[in-house]
């Protein structure tokens, strides 16, 4: 689950580490207000959507005047924003951080990420804040330094220190700097985060550290023990027919192609849409219905696939273990009469009762094509999906 970065900002607060001061608006009254409240003679009006390159795309601008906070807010209040994260169709703007403006002498890099070969909280720290830390990496990774955290320990102040040293903080910043790294990972792992990342972390002329920004990643399994990052939850920021799929416990994310693909199992879902690729096909979702899906689940997906009008075929995929192949296949008619499905289906079935699941298929009336092997299910709806026979 992501969240904004004002309220990123409010975790990071919470736990020492050092911010400027700002408010979130909803409005532009609100924005100007907020300015007044806070004081001074620049102001920074940032756009809150979940999705980096904010400030490329026309999202983050700085105001020296009250009138100029209003216009500003004005602009971006409202407007859709296009980055490199949003792809081409945007996101709209609905709500603004007014933040006081900070003297910055300059700009570093911060970030905690999982390393799942190492099995380990990897802090990755640079000097060469404000750009991409992918660009950094591809251009000069020599700038990029790690500490690959145990858990049993945590991240020490020595580390911190060398840390902090490494990327440029100054002597008399770097007791500050250290006690920062300190907390901020101490953050992630309490709250069961599977990204934090400060781009800037800035040092300012009177040699103090804070955070400039804050992008946060939680993970959705982990929730029920963070009511509090619950809440942070913005549904305006989330795909719609993600949210419809998290209401019926499937595991649903749009891409996209012009093959839906319903499969049982996030491995065989990803080898599925391999193969549909193979044989030059896209597919249009990942949608894994797990190991006991039921015929409201199975009708369900169906529906949250087919508001997708790309989807020109549909491949299902699954193999009876827990889920028996009788009991998927009567799932599959009912739900496609129910709908009135109008796209070409292929199924592919195999495991317990495959048998008995393939002759309800062959007994419904129905135009479903069945296939074999997973190779003949990819050819059949990549064939389908181009309007084969």
């Amino acid at each position: 689950m992501n969240i904004h970065e004002y309220q990123g900002k409010e975790l990071l607060r919470e736990h020492g580490v050092p911010t400027p001061r700002g408010v979130a608006c909803f409005s532009v009254d609100e924005a100007v207000s907020a300015a007044q409240e806070l004081g001074g003679e620049v102001w920074v009006i940032k756009a809150q959507i979940h999705a980096g390159g904010r400030g490329k795309g026309g999202g983050v601008k700085v105001a020296k005047s009250l009138d100029e906070v209003k216009t500003l807010a004005q602009e971006i209040l409202g407007m859709t924003l296009i980055t490199h994260q949003t792809g081409s169709e945007g996101k709209e703007v609905k709500r603004l951080l007014v933040e006081e403006g900070a003297a910055i002498k300059d700009e570093l890099y911060i970030g905690l990420v999982i390393d799942r070969s190492q099995q380990r909280v990897v802090m990755m720290a640079s000097s060469e804040g404000g750009m991409d830390i992918e660009e950094v990496a591809a251009n000069t990774p020599e700038k990029i330094h790690k500490v690959v955290i145990d858990p049993t320990v945590g991240l020490t102040l020595d580390d911190a220190s060398t840390l902090a040293r490494n990327i440029g903080i100054p002597d008399k910043a770097v007791e500050q700097g250290a006690d920062l790294l300190v907390n901020l990972y101490r953050l992630f792992w309490e709250k069961d985060a599977s990204l934090a990342e400060i781009n800037p972390l800035i040092v300012t002329d009177q040699d103090e550290v804070l955070a400039l920004d804050a992008k946060f990643n939680f993970d959705s399994n982990a929730l029920f023990r963070h009511p509090d990052i619950k809440e942070y939850r913005d549904l305006d920021e989330e795909d719609p027919a993600e949210i419809e799929a998290s209401k019926y416990g499937l595991s649903y994310i749009s891409l996209d192609g012009s093959i839906g693909c319903l499969v049982n199992g996030a491995g065989l879902a990803m080898a599925t849409m391999d193969i549909i690729k193979l044989y030059g096909g896209e597919p249009a979702n990942f949608l894994d219905v797990g190991g006991g899906a039921t015929e409201e689940q199975v009708t369900a997906a169906f529906r949250i696939m087919l508001q997708n009008t790309n989807i020109s075929a549909i491949l299902v995929n699954i193999f009876g273990g827990i889920m028996r192949c009788d009991v998927i296949a009567e799932g599959l008619v009912t739900a496609a009469r129910e709908i009135n499905l109008s796209v070409p289906l292929i199924v592919r079935l195999e495991g317990t009762n495959v048998d008995k699941g393939k002759k309800i298929l062959a007994n419904s009336g129905l135009e479903i094509i069945a296939a074999n092997t997973m190779a003949e299910a990819a050819e059949e709806v990549v064939n389908a999906s181009l309007g084969g026979d």
